[in-house]
């Protein structure tokens, strides 16, 4: 069984961090791609262990995956959009 999921990349100082939405799972590399293959890891790992404790299904039902048949689809992203919020100090 494959999960789909989307992977955002930002840089923070000298690290690029990668974000798989919508698990919620991160991890950080020297450069994109290091930040990539470190996320990619860090789900299996995550899914791995979420089957091992039973709980997948549950995960990913509240992550907005719907089950159909024996796969799991993930939630559709309508937009990404950069906004910004006015802060009074």
């Amino acid at each position: 069984m494959n999960i789909e999921y989307t992977v955002q990349i930002w840089k923070e100082g000298n690290q690029y961090v990668a974000h798989a939405m919508p698990l919620d799972v991160m991890s950080s590399g020297k450069t994109p791609e290091e930040a990539k293959r470190a996320v990619k890891e860090a789900v299996a790992l995550f899914i791995t262990t979420a089957q091992e404790i039973g709980t997948l299904q549950d995960i990913l039902q509240e992550c907005g995956y719907i089950k159909i048949d024996n796969e799991f689809i993930s939630p559709s992203w309508v937009s990404f959009e950069k906004q910004e919020a006015e802060l009074s100090i």
